[in-house]
């Protein structure tokens, strides 16, 4: 299920710088420096994207990265301050588990988790990175569980026996006569 894309320039968005890298390329006249960020993107309530941009200066690459993290916004269900289950997920060799919290507990996390549920609007979590600690996929891997969430309606539909499903009583009627 492919969700819609969201207009970017209908929300207030804040965006995060989560890492800058200074990256080399080595020519015959010497080394031709360049970097590249990292940034997330969020309206604090339920909406939040990720970007990455490579320029030659610092300011360009932010720029270039807040620009592609306002292409891909995703939207997640939120339960008060917290998210409405665990959650783990798993991108390359990082995995991240999401448990919601109590309101009062704050964001447990640590780095690159933190910033994108700053900017998420996720007040209350314990989150634990698990494996390989690199931002880039610590960030996917985060992103990646906050789309799997699912409304609690939803699951509660899908885990209902068509047996337990309650039927009014006027149609009750209508589908023993089809029965007979």
């Amino acid at each position: 299920m492919k969700q819609q894309r969201i207009n970017a320039q209908e929300l207030n968005l804040k965006d995060k710088v989560v890492y800058i890298n200074r990256v080399a390329k080595v020519v015959k006249g010497g080394r031709r420096f360049s970097f590249s960020a990292l940034v997330v993107v969020g309206n604090e309530a339920g909406i939040v994207g990720v970007g990455k941009g490579k320029a030659a200066e610092v300011p360009d690459a932010i720029r270039k990265a807040i620009d592609k993290a306002k292409k891909n916004l995703i939207s997640f269900p939120l339960k008060d301050t917290t998210i409405p289950h665990r959650v783990e997920y798993k991108y390359g060799a990082t995995k991240i588990v999401i448990n919601p919290a109590p309101k009062g507990t704050g964001i447990i996390a640590g780095g690159p988790a933190r910033a994108v549920f700053e900017v998420a609007g996720v007040q209350d979590v314990v989150a634990k990175v698990l494996g390989s600690h690199n931002p880039f996929n610590s960030v996917k891997a985060t992103i990646g569980a906050l789309s799997s969430l699912k409304e609690p309606t939803s699951v509660a539909k899908l885990r209902v026996k068509p047996s337990e499903i309650e039927v009014p009583e006027e149609n009750q009627a209508v589908e023993e006569e089809k029965v007979l």
